[in-house]
């Protein structure tokens, strides 16, 4: 081996000790705390027992079985290896496997329409591809037109999928040595794609060094309250698989020495369960919505510990101030509710502390979308659409933008998207920001959901907010569609709770009573469900399809046209 002490840049770690690789976090830990428990998998979360608990030993030689298992398969550097599977143990050692083998992950929303999943496999052209058994009547299809097959089946919800092997059985007589490959910290360990809310996904390149500096980061974030930060329990029920929470809301565990605790699905009460259970210390709690649901099933759940929860982490709007009430009640004075603002592109996110800005947050309510500041690893500012600044502007909206370690290297095979995103020098959010006088960010809305409504703009964000605060409303979402008289229309389409009677007219009158009368929704519909992405985003652009004819003549009654 040959140990390079001449040259002082363009230098590359080929050493496998001193490189920056996703698939070593689990193999620093075994030369100081091999026998502690790395992953936890809650019910559901994991396929055969004893993947239930795996100490940093057992998960990093499970990794290193996946690693050969690839090798062993004939797959080189840069090949990509596709997942199409929900939260599991076996998933999660399976992706830091492909990362160690160098190669690139490539997972896949189980939800995704079969002809949009088929065209983002043809845009990746997989090498190996890994599937869950419950999940592969949904994804059959795709996978068919496509001509690809799996090769690995994880046994939730059934056997292996003709043609593969079990997970067991991929592992099976693989070596649990170390495998000998180069990996260097821009390679890219992850292709994730974005929501496609308005056109086909996009995948977005993400490196092992993006990975690192996000995590660490967060790692900042997680650990506050807890004596060393070893002692941090990590904890998702929202997916890691194939979301960037697994940069910043997995990975953090083991930089820190600590335990990740593993979910299937997102519920209230499994959330709750599990923090008293293990002794989760830090949580990724996900929208507002999915935090009141868990804050109402703690306050349900008397009589229970749940003083060990420390860090509660959310996104996508604000959560009200009568929640934050009820989660410090049960968890206790240690308790920090925080507040991110970021995306797949960017991930080192803004930092909202409510607790810290407390006269401000509750004045807010729910109708202020704070998102506080960039943390240090991030610089951000807010850009007028010619480029000019406008930080020191207070009260104008502008794009958020972002320059930082952990911001994506490019949209795979797609230059035109790539080059766009980062005209100007920073890469553009698509975020609406306006920046107050403290120099706090305030979250607009997406510029695509501004609605231009009689010469005035709604933040549909804000008109949710409002919405969200009525006790019968479990979800709303608002959007603008064609008026001849208002260019267009705010309107709302309501989840109601369960068993609820709360009318239209009931809602509007809410409304009003709380936004300005261009802000209030010109008609409210009422239905089961929201079409949302992974994270919970509505997919609005779907709404807008639906309804698009809604005011038009001859239907000016929106009551012909949905559920009031």
């Amino acid at each position: 081996m040959a140990i390079d002490v001449e040259r002082l840049y363009d230098r590359r770690a080929d050493n496998r000790w001193d490189r920056t690789c996703v698939g070593d976090v689990l193999e620093r830990l075994t030369w100081s705390r091999p026998d502690r428990v790395a992953l936890t998998g809650w019910a559901g979360a994991y396929a055969t027992p004893e993947f239930e608990r795996l100490t940093y030993r057992q998960a990093n030689e499970v990794v290193n079985r996946v690693a050969n298992g690839l090798l062993s398969a004939g797959l080189q550097r840069g090949d990509r290896v596709l997942l199409v599977c929900e939260n599991s143990v076996e998933a999660y050692v399976f992706k830091l496997g492909v990362a160690k083998a160098g190669m690139v992950n490539v997972p896949l929303n189980p939800a995704l329409a079969p002809d949009v999943m088929t065209q983002l496999i043809d845009l990746v052209e997989p090498r190996f591809s890994i599937v869950d058994a419950e999940l592969w009547a949904g994804v059959a299809p795709a996978f068919e037109e496509s001509g690809l097959r799996p090769d690995v089946t994880i046994g939730i919800g059934g056997g292996p999928v003709a043609t593969s092997a079990s997970f067991p059985d991929f592992l099976a007589g693989q070596p649990a040595d170390e495998p000998d490959t180069v990996v260097h910290g821009d390679d890219i360990w992850e292709i994730l794609f974005t929501s496609g809310t308005t056109a086909l996904p996009k995948g977005v390149m993400l490196s092992h060094s993006y990975a690192h500096m996000a995590a660490y980061s967060f790692a900042l974030s997680l650990t506050r309250g807890v004596a060393i930060e070893a002692d941090l329990v990590q904890c998702s029920f929202l997916p890691v698989i194939y979301h960037v929470a697994d940069q910043i809301l997995s990975l953090p565990a083991f930089l820190a020495g600590g335990r990740l605790v593993i979910g299937r699905r997102p519920s209230p009460d499994e959330m709750a369960a599990a923090i008293e259970r293990e002794q989760v210390t830090a949580m990724w709690g996900g929208s507002p919505q999915l935090v009141k649901a868990l804050a109402a099933s703690m306050e349900a759940q008397s009589g229970t510990d749940r003083s060990s929860l420390r860090v509660l982490v959310y996104g996508w709007g604000a959560v009200e101030p009568g929640v934050l009430a009820t989660l410090e009640s049960r968890c206790g004075p240690d308790f920090t509710l925080v507040g991110i603002f970021g995306q797949t592109e960017a991930i080192s996110c803004h930092r909202f502390w409510p607790s810290a800005e407390r006269s401000k947050y509750e004045a807010a309510g729910s109708s202020v979308n704070y998102v506080g500041i960039p943390n240090p690893l991030l610089a951000s500012t807010v850009l007028d659409f010619d480029g000019s600044d406008l930080l020191g502007t207070p009260g104008v909206p502008g794009e958020a933008v972002y320059r930082s370690p952990a911001v994506t290297a490019g949209y795979y095979r797609d230059l035109s998207a790539t080059e766009e995103a980062f005209r100007y020098g920073w890469f553009h959010s698509g975020d609406s920001c306006v920046v107050d006088e403290d120099g706090l960010r305030i979250m607009v809305d997406r510029y695509k959901d501004i609605i231009k409504s009689g010469g005035e703009n709604v933040s549909s964000i804000r008109v949710e907010a409002m919405l969200h605060e009525h006790p019968e409303v479990t979800k709303a979402a608002v959007i603008g569609l064609p008026h001849e008289r208002w260019g267009e229309a705010v309107t709302a389409v309501v989840v109601r709770t369960p068993g609820a009677a709360v009318t239209e007219q009931e809602l509007v009158d809410w409304a009003r009573s709380r936004l300005a009368g261009f802000e209030t929704p010109k008609a409210v519909l009422f239905a089961d469900a929201l079409p949302e992405t992974v994270g919970g985003k509505v997919l609005k652009y779907k709404l807008r399809q639906a309804m698009a004819d809604l005011y038009e003549a001859g239907a000016s009654d929106p009551a012909a046209s949905g559920s009031r």
